[in-house]
């Protein structure tokens, strides 16, 4: 028999999977490609496409373990097309978990079912990484399916009998999020030390694992964030106040030691640009009122003096009554805004993006070089090959779902 007809496995893993030549989410054939599926080189890791799954908690660990559901979870998107995976945010520390059933690497036990995961991801060809986290003031909370059975106005936190940590919460600040979250403990420096080398020994151990790329969790009103907002940091030490230096100092001392501890693959931090605040950033006598653009904007070019690779931009998540006026591509202008200020940086973009053409449309502009994806990938898990047909190409899909795929027609014409 020829070797071109045996139904070949992928090399080097425990268990048999179909090689796929070229990679789902691979352009087939001579075609010109959209920017959507044309490859990202950062650090000699080489991405496919660049339709990024974003981080998505799944309230679904056990005692931090990944489990099953991770690996069909997970799994599912890299069978399907998708250049990247960021897997949801993992704590570096018990006490920097979201909820009880968060994810976690603060403990060796929990390597091996994520290096599972990540077998898995590579054998489908599909590049995978960790976004790190410490939940800070917004810790010890229920679950949102949990919080939600208990009702507007109902407290958000977690219990010691529901498995919660109550009483060992921390922020820069004493301001817990809302009334309905936990009192909030302000981080001592001997806090902030500990909490800097959980993070490395979970970069460690990221490697261990297997993980292409890491990325930080500076966004959203967890720890990093609400360092850098003045609405959640009133420390009148070298690590708060009005003086934007000083709230940047300890999460660029982290970011500085974790760029460090993972010197050779690609770095990426996820940022909040806004808080979403009424009124201004600052005050026309320049007292900061909010964490925005501007100061947003100021901090992409510390990371980038730092070796970051890939500022993910996101916003809010830190001020409880925030005004967003959510529509599709909300959170573009502002990737748009530091790709302009720092055009050699890799700017992922965000924000309830859902149409193959918008997407590309964001890249073609040169508002962003990536786009990331959650609850569209969640209701499509196949968006990537059904974003290939909208756009006039064809894509390879996975070897088992090539029947589900070879007959759909594609556009005549692409506009």
């Amino acid at each position: 028999m020829s070797i071109t007809n045996v139904n070949r496995a992928v090399p080097g893993v425990h268990q048999y999977f179909p090689l796929n030549e070229p990679k789902i989410g691979s352009l087939l054939h001579d075609q010109e490609s959209p920017l959507l599926f044309r490859e990202l080189k950062l650090r000699g890791i080489t991405f496919k496409n660049r339709i990024f799954v974003s981080p998505m908690c799944q309230y679904s660990s056990d005692n931090g373990h990944a489990t099953d559901w991770h690996l069909v979870h997970i799994g599912g998107f890299a069978t399907r097309g998708v250049g990247a995976i960021c897997m949801e945010a993992t704590a570096v520390v018990p006490e920097g978990r979201i909820s009880p059933e968060d994810a976690g690497l603060w403990t060796d036990s929990q390597i091996e079912p994520l290096r599972k995961i990540v077998n898995f991801c590579h054998a489908q060809g599909t590049k995978i990484g960790v976004q790190l986290a410490h939940a800070g003031r917004k810790a010890s909370t229920r679950a949102p399916w949990v919080q939600k059975k208990a009702g507007k106005g109902a407290s958000h936190v977690a219990s010691t009998e529901e498995g919660g940590w109550p009483h060992e919460v921390y922020g820069p600040s004493s301001i817990p999020f809302s009334n309905t979250y936990p009192t909030t403990k302000e981080l001592t420096e001997e806090d902030l030390s500990r909490v800097e080398e959980a993070f490395i020994s979970a970069v460690e151990r990221s490697e261990k694992a297997g993980f292409d790329f890491i990325e930080i969790h500076a966004a959203h009103g967890y720890l990093l964030h609400s360092f850098v907002s003045p609405l959640s940091n009133t420390r009148n030490d070298q690590y708060g106040g009005q003086d934007l230096e000083n709230r940047l100092r300890y999460p660029l001392r982290l970011i500085a030691a974790c760029r460090k501890a993972w010197p050779t693959k690609p770095f990426f931090v996820r940022i909040s640009a806004s808080d979403w605040a009424e009124g201004p950033e600052r005050t026309e006598d320049g007292v900061w009122r909010q964490w925005g653009i501007e100061q947003s904007t100021f901090l992409v070019g510390k990371l980038q003096d730092l070796g970051v690779d890939l500022v993910d931009c996101s916003s809010g998540g830190n001020w409880v009554k925030q005004a967003i006026p959510i529509k599709p591509g909300y959170q573009v202008p502002f990737a748009a805004e530091l790709k302009r200020a720092y055009p050699s940086m890799t700017i992922g973009a965000v924000g309830l993006i859902t149409e193959p053409r918008i997407a590309e449309s964001y890249l073609t502009s040169k508002q962003a070089n990536v786009i990331f994806l959650a609850r569209e990938l969640i209701r499509n898990p196949h968006w990537p090959l059904s974003a290939a047909q909208v756009l006039g190409i064809r894509v390879k899909a996975a070897n088992q779902y090539e029947r589900g795929w070879a007959e759909v027609p594609l556009p005549d014409k692409v506009s």
